[in-house]
């Protein structure tokens, strides 16, 4: 009998071994940033030339992808893509590459600093910093034709900015920092036995989810300075990010500003899952105040 339950055990050991390599390696793939040629190689292949560059903010490099319009109209609105944590600028691949899109508005899509090949693992946690660096990267476009998008912790630095924009538009937004979730993953980066295996982009993202309340507090009365027309669009199954965030934020703006458009069960997945919603939500945005939209 304790032969049999020895080997059980020997053989649920292994397995878990085996489990946390598992997760290890697959951990590491989705975090590492991809290179600047594998993203013109991908964006090549759906017939797509992307401009990267590079430039310097507060002594940190940050990498900007810019897709130019295909529209020969003059005054073409900007699209300015602004991801989670973790994140990078490669999230929005989809929207960057989407051919109706390109045929009506620019677009920008950048990496934080702290994330993919921005001064990876030099996260500022700091709404501030974020603000700082979004400004810096818009000051030359006109605000009244750019439309600003912030996924999950672009949200609030996205509602943050100081100007008013053409639209703003949040998907699953975390803002409100009463309901902000802290996952017990965390305790991974938390504690020095396991840190080691915790690569630069999730550490950043621990540091910055680790203070995220903090900062939010910080911005609780500033939110409604934005004088921006605001979109959210979110799912109720979002477990990362909790609807109540898009209900705070339905009870701080007047409704003749604030759109809400409840995408079903999503995810928080949703710049991926529900696509085709987003497109066409931007879309309408793009064609307000323009002649038309295909």
């Amino acid at each position: 009998m304790k032969r049999i339950v020895f080997k059980t055990l020997k053989v649920i050991l292994v397995i878990f071994i085996i489990s946390i390599i598992g997760l290890l390696i697959a951990f590491y793939r989705f975090s590492t940033p991809k290179p600047d040629k594998k993203i013109k190689e991908d964006f090549k292949e759906l017939g797509v030339k992307p401009k990267i560059e590079y430039r310097t903010f507060k002594d940190f490099k940050v990498r900007e992808i810019y897709i130019k319009s295909t529209s020969e109209e003059k005054n073409v609105p900007t699209v300015v893509f602004v991801h989670g944590t973790p994140g990078s600028a490669t999230d929005f691949t989809k929207y960057l590459t989407d051919s109706t899109l390109r045929s009506n508005v620019n677009m920008l899509a950048y990496d934080r600093v702290g994330f993919g090949m921005s001064s990876a693992g030099e996260t500022q946690n700091s709404i501030a910093f974020d603000v700082s660096l979004l400004e810096e990267l818009v000051k030359d476009l006109n605000p009244k034709n750019t439309i600003l998008v912030g996924y999950s912790y672009g949200g609030p630095i996205v509602l943050a900015t100081k100007e008013k924009f053409k639209d703003i538009v949040l998907l699953a937004p975390a803002v409100h920092a009463d309901v902000e979730p802290m996952p017990a993953i965390l305790n991974v980066y938390k504690w020095e036995g396991t840190r080691w295996m915790v690569p630069k982009i999730w550490k950043s993202a621990a540091i910055e989810k680790m203070s995220h309340k903090d900062e939010l507090r910080k911005y609780d009365s500033l939110w409604v300075e934005q004088k921006s027309p605001i979109t959210v669009m979110q799912g109720k199954g979002d477990r990362i990010v909790p609807y109540e965030n898009t209900l705070y934020l339905e009870g701080k703006f007047p409704k003749e500003q604030i759109s809400i458009i409840t995408l079903g069960n999503a995810g928080h997945s949703l710049i991926w899952s529900r696509f085709n919603e987003i497109k066409q939500e931007l879309l309408r945005i793009i064609a307000k105040g323009n002649k038309s939209v295909d």
